[in-house]
């Protein structure tokens, strides 16, 4: 049976034909821009057609000004609103957070009982120097994740700003390099696949490849685990392979999350040093959190303590060992057990303040107030008159560490945390015979 079609229809045809393939681009188009809308989350703020050309996120402003701010932290605040309105590129920072905030509703107590906003960063601003590695510390829901997560797009920010070196580039992969807290690896991939998969990722030319990869394995101490796979990895070896990964092609910023948690002593002193020969006098910066105050007096220039969802204190470690620190720390080991008492008398009247920390057997180890200890001179003078009326083995007088200062600074979240329970949980009321 044949059909012919009449001169009407052989018109028709050919338009249709050529129309079909724009209405079946427009439609899936649309599908595709709901399925990432609903599940794609927001990695990469792109041209919503083209998706090409990175997009300008309007800047939001911050509902309140902050008060009571340490003045370290308000130049902070300055000298990142500078570099922002800098003209010169060259001397940019690598990354410049400013003023940011981020609130998350919390889940409501009661049917009609409005939803509680949990404010998790207030005003975050600092910006990493080129050659600079950036401490941030705090303990767990002081803000540190929040602001990584924020820096590498993966939650928006509900105020405030975030401007990376080469984010307005053609290379929108080559400039950022991410440490996560959890191990984002192929559990039967293998170390050297790993490596292979993102080198190529990061555009980098085979013999580039192969020479950048031999520089890490070398560095890291990876040439033994080369064909396993990950999932027969310790979890040292595993923090090992997400930091190469995340330095791989040399990107100029780098977010380095807890890099060294779960690693033994040997692997975390091989870390640290493959961090510090990584960015030091070179045109990349890295900001990293970390809770092992070790490992931030080992790789970090600076450091920046959160509390509470604000930046505490910024600054370099030995600033805030001397602005912060309280007290020195005074230890002396007697020859003779004999003249423990004797010289327990003689440095409360030396230092009448000081206040006995511990004593194991012939040593003694003491607190001084930093007004009893300045200046340094006469101290040190006291302390050598001691020495030789008392026939000391030895004594020594040191700064509050790293460690102290921040447990010092973060008692203030731990009193917010008990007055936002107490809110919640107490309520108050008067009794009938009350007035």
């Amino acid at each position: 049976m044949f059909y012919y079609l009449d001169e009407e229809s052989r018109t028709i045809e050919p338009f249709l034909v050529s129309l079909i393939p724009f209405l079946h681009f427009i439609t899936f188009l649309f599908i595709l821009r709901c399925l990432e809308w609903k599940f794609g989350k927001t990695s990469m703020r792109k041209d919503p057609f083209f998706r090409i050309s990175p997009r300008r996120s309007d800047v939001c402003p911050n509902p309140e000004e902050p008060e009571g701010e340490d003045e370290d932290v308000q130049m902070e605040r300055r000298r990142t609103a500078d570099a922002l309105n800098s003209t010169n590129f060259d001397e940019k920072p690598v990354i410049i957070a400013s003023c940011l905030r981020k609130e998350y509703t919390g889940k409501r107590k009661r049917c009609l009982s409005k939803r509680k906003k949990k404010i998790a960063a207030r005003h975050v601003s600092f910006c990493v120097r080129k050659g600079e590695v950036l401490g941030l510390l705090g303990h767990n829901g002081a803000g540190k994740s929040t602001s990584i997560k924020v820096i590498t797009g993966d939650t928006k920010p509900t105020a405030g700003q975030v401007l990376l070196k080469g984010s307005s580039g053609g290379d929108p992969l080559g400039f950022l390099g991410y440490c996560p807290q959890e191990n984002a690896l192929w559990p039967s991939l293998t170390v050297k696949e790993h490596l292979e998969v993102f080198a190529a990722v990061k555009g980098l030319r085979k013999a580039d490849a192969a020479a950048a990869i031999a520089r890490l394995v070398d560095a890291l101490k990876l040439q033994d685990q080369l064909k396993l796979p990950t999932k027969a990895l310790s979890e040292g070896i595993k923090r090992k392979l997400c930091f190469a990964l995340s330095i791989l092609g040399n990107p100029s910023v780098v977010l380095l999350d807890e890099p060294s948690t779960g690693m033994d002593p040997e692997g975390q002193q091989q870390m640290w040093q493959a961090i510090r020969a990584t960015f030091k006098n070179t045109e990349r910066g890295a900001l990293l959190t970390t809770h092992y105050m070790a490992e931030a007096e080992a790789v970090c220039d600076r450091v920046a303590i959160m509390v509470s969802g604000r930046l505490r204190c910024i600054g370099s470690i030995q600033h805030l060992k001397s602005k912060f620190g309280k007290d020195y720390l005074l230890e002396m080991k007697v020859k003779t057990l004999a003249q423990v008492e004797a010289l327990h008398r003689e440095i409360l009247r030396m230092f009448p303040q000081a206040a006995r920390q511990e004593r194991f057997s012939s040593l003694m180890v003491y607190k001084l107030p930093v007004e009893d200890v300045r200046p340094l001179s006469q101290a040190f003078f006291k302390l050598e008159t001691v020495k030789q009326s008392f026939d000391l083995e030895e004594y020594s007088l040191s700064q509050s560490t790293l460690e102290q200062v921040f447990l010092e600074l973060s008692k203030e979240q731990e009193l917010d945390d008990f007055d936002g329970e107490a809110d919640l949980s107490v309520k108050w009321k008067l009794l009938p015979g009350d007035p």
